[in-house]
């Protein structure tokens, strides 16, 4: 009998210390109450930007009439926007100069002084400068996603992030050939492309520089797509591309330094051709709760036209 009395009182004991624990675990995993995580990943050292790197200054926006923007290009002092089903040509002021309906969505776009190639999912549509369709170039792969358009002398190239290649055609629409972005033919793979964000563009001096965005690369390739060289800019810091697939946007300033954009922490940056990182345009306090990346496009004097998809407007950017 006071075998089972020591029992009960023993089971009794055991009782209250797992109810004081189970008490202590509660209020101890409150809000406010929880220790700190030691591998809990901080994004204040990543969102915060030194002012000091800060080398731009945003000196006006321009609002657009349009619900989802795609794409921006600039051909003169004309800013063309590609969104919803239509072109939006405005002056580098803002002042609206025409409205061009479109078929389908658009995803980019490449304008000259006297044609608009129009990058939809799976196909090129030439307009002249009054907006009639002069072609419609097809011919893509099944997974094709269309996502930058870029000429240079007699050529167009254009970025296929669903096949992952690169494609060339003549501007009269024909194809002649793509390149998936391999250094030799023994490569196990080429452009690393995991969403649709696959940007490319010629610089001043006329080289060809595609974005690989899996590997956060900027690759340098001849015109026939022969791959002549890289940097690399992997990195949480301000001077790196962290994420799945950044930089999403690259454009090319006066001097040939390379501006980037990128989604998720959003942010905009200048690099010199050999990669070293210049300075800061817009930091991510300036697309607060923002993810897409701007796409971007520089004017003659260094100004540079950043379209925030979200916000639905052109912002301008200049030289501090």
């Amino acid at each position: 009998m006071v075998k089972n009395k020591g029992i009960v009182i023993f089971l009794i004991g055991m009782a209250v210390v797992i109810i004081g624990v189970i008490f202590l675990d509660y209020h101890s995993g409150r809000p406010g109450k929880k220790p700190a995580n030691p591998y809990e990943l901080s994004l204040d050292s990543i969102l915060h930007v030194d002012p000091a790197l800060i080398t731009y200054k945003e000196v006006r926006n321009l609002k657009l009439p349009m619900n989802e923007p795609g794409g921006i290009s600039r051909s003169g002092q004309v800013l063309a926007v590609a969104g919803d089903t239509k072109l939006i040509l405005c002056d580098l002021n803002g002042k609206m100069v025409k409205e061009i309906a479109l078929d389908n969505k658009p995803n980019c776009i490449r304008a000259t002084s006297t044609r608009f190639y129009v990058g939809m999912q799976k196909q090129v549509v030439e307009l002249d400068s009054s907006g009639t369709v002069l072609s419609v170039w097809d011919g893509f792969h099944e997974n094709t996603v269309i996502t930058s358009i870029d000429l240079f002398q007699d050529k167009v190239y254009v970025a296929d992030a669903g096949a992952r290649v690169v494609h060339r055609f003549s501007k009269t629409g024909e194809k002649d050939m793509e390149f998936e972005g391999k250094a030799s033919e023994g490569d196990v793979h080429g452009f690393i492309i995991p969403s649709a964000s696959f940007d490319l563009a010629f610089n001043p001096s006329g080289e060809l520089w595609v974005v690989n965005p899996g590997k956060h690369t900027l690759e340098n390739y001849s015109e026939e797509g022969n791959f002549r060289g890289w940097w690399a800019g992997t990195g949480a810091d301000i001077k790196g591309f962290s994420g799945c697939c950044n930089p999403a946007h690259i454009a090319f300033l006066p001097d040939g330094n390379m501006v980037t954009s990128e989604k998720g922490i959003v942010r905009i940056k200048e690099y010199k051709p050999s990669g070293e990182f210049v300075g800061v345009v817009a930091a991510p306090s300036k697309f607060e709760g923002g993810e897409m990346a701007p796409d971007i496009v520089t004017d003659d004097l260094g100004r540079i036209y950043a379209l925030d998809k979200e916000r639905k407007m052109i912002r301008v950017f200049e030289k501090i």
